[in-house]
């Protein structure tokens, strides 16, 4: 090749190489102001638009595109609406008894979710799998119009096949079946299950799957639910997921947990939001029937949760619920990783004189949520926040009462993920006997463990507490 044809390819490889960083530098530029621009227009927290917005621009491309895959809420689905006025004036009366702070909380549950408190419910604790699925799989067996289920795992191991089983003969009865399984849950378990019930004649979807055509980017939106409803008059909801992890086996226990059987007019708020999510994950309407009759004394109200029209309301019944609690506050949860604002309302509780209980596992099933609670630790104890930690199993269990009058019970676990990105429900307790009991079974399972103190806490290693703190600035979006 003779010099001049030399240097003109040189040239050309030159302004190929321009061109090509030329344009890099523009979809980087573009890219990041584009995706800073919409953090800063449309995110609630500013830690969370900082966060991104740093992102964004420290990590060329890559910022970007993590943030229009995790950091965009695209979920608008239809929170369940309020019941007619005949309903609400049936059920829904005031929960005041004479008490000023449940009444009070009884208006924000009504003015957070324009529903209506319920009385003439029955509620039943179910601990851990071996009582609780059995019951389950017995309504199954006995269901004759519709059976409706959603959890987050369904595991495909002996215990999944039971429910699948149990499952495929409801169908051939003529029972119309509906099962929603979460898309990333389905994920913990291999073979999944949802292949296994359509294969059974089963009508199964997925809840936001992942998928590359067409392309679903909501992957930190999870529908974190369990419920349960059977014939619209029974219902079963709270932290289990279905499996064998949720039952005891031959090398012992891994984990315990509390799930709940409940009756009565609140099967009605539990069937809408089934419905709201399966019309969400596949179109279907399904028929919404009329409340069932009473049948005990217990008022509730659901609340839902979610990265839609629902976010921070569930953290809004807390904070508030805290507010009122005169004489003890009691929190069972299997993770923590409060915002921010949790921490200062249960600070501000034990600085006014208010038993504040937080019961949280020893080791939970996931480290780097240990090391991240860890970082919150001294801050509530300085303040008088009686912080246990109990030994194996690990608890599973998620419970919150206020005084031994008002509790909530469901799926919603204490830290950002629940309380802001997955779709979670709970259910508002105002009975002072059930709310009794389960305050004493927080409390037989928080004497396990002596609080800790202050010197508990001061002596951690270096390398621990910088664990502990990376943990902490990343706890946003674990």
């Amino acid at each position: 090749m003779t010099p001049a044809r030399c240097c003109i390819a040189a040239l050309s490889h030159l302004s190929l190489s321009a061109l090509v960083g030329s344009l890099f530098v523009v979809i980087y530029i573009g890219g990041a102001v584009a995706a800073a621009l919409h953090a800063l227009l449309t995110k609630s927290d500013p830690r969370s638009a900082i966060g991104w917005i740093a992102m964004c621009w420290l990590f060329p491309l890559g910022g970007s595109l993590l943030y229009w895959l995790f950091g965009i809420n695209r979920v608008v689905t239809h929170s369940a609406q309020a019941l007619p006025n005949e309903v609400e004036r049936n059920y829904g009366r005031a929960a005041d008894g004479g008490n000023s702070a449940l009444a009070a909380l009884s208006r924000v549950g009504y003015a957070l979710t324009r529903l209506p408190l319920l009385a003439g419910n029955s509620l039943e604790p179910l601990h851990n799998g071996e009582v609780a699925f059995p019951l389950m799989l017995r309504a199954i067996a006995e269901a004759r119009q519709t059976i409706w289920l959603a959890t987050y795992i369904f595991q495909t191991d002996a215990v999944g096949q039971r429910f699948v089983a149990a499952l495929h003969a409801a169908v051939g009865r003529g029972v119309g079946v509906r099962v929603l399984v979460d898309g990333i849950g389905e994920w913990y378990d291999w073979p999944h299950v949802v292949p296994q019930l359509r294969r059974a004649a089963i009508r199964a979807e997925r809840f936001l799957p992942p998928r590359l055509i067409p392309p679903n980017v909501s992957l930190n939106c999870r529908n974190h639910r369990k419920l349960l409803v059977i014939d619209a008059q029974q219902a079963f909801m709270g932290g289990m997921n279905l499996g064998g992890r949720e039952v005891g086996g031959s090398m012992g226990r891994r984990m315990t947990d509390i799930h709940f059987c409940l009756r009565g007019p609140i099967v009605a708020q539990l069937a809408d939001v089934f419905a709201s999510d399966w019309k969400f994950a596949c179109g279907e309407q399904l028929p919404v029937t009329a409340p069932p009759i009473p049948v005990d004394q217990t008022q509730c109200r659901v609340i839902t949760g979610g990265p839609d029209e629902s976010v921070d309301k569930l953290l809004l019944v807390i904070l508030n619920a805290i507010a009122v609690a005169q004489r003890q506050i009691l929190i069972m949860t299997p993770y923590f990783i409060p915002p921010p604002e949790l921490v200062a309302a249960l600070q501000g509780a034990a600085l006014r004189g208010v038993e504040v209980s937080l019961v949280i596992p020893r080791h939970s099933n996931l480290r780097y949520i240990d090391w991240a609670t860890l970082h919150w630790l001294p801050a509530l104890v300085e303040r008088g926040v009686g912080v246990h930690l109990p030994p194996p199993p690990f608890s599973h269990a998620k419970l919150f009462v206020i005084d031994g009058e008002y509790a909530h019970i469901g799926s919603v676990n204490l830290d950002t993920r629940s309380l802001r990105l997955n779709f979670e429900i709970a259910v508002e307790v105002f009975d002072s006997r059930l709310c009794r009991q389960l305050g004493e079974f927080i409390c037989e399972v928080r004497d396990r463990a002596a609080a800790l103190s202050p010197a508990d806490l001061q002596h951690v290693q270096p390398l621990a507490r910088i664990r502990n703190s990376l943990c902490w600035l990343i706890s946003p979006y674990l």
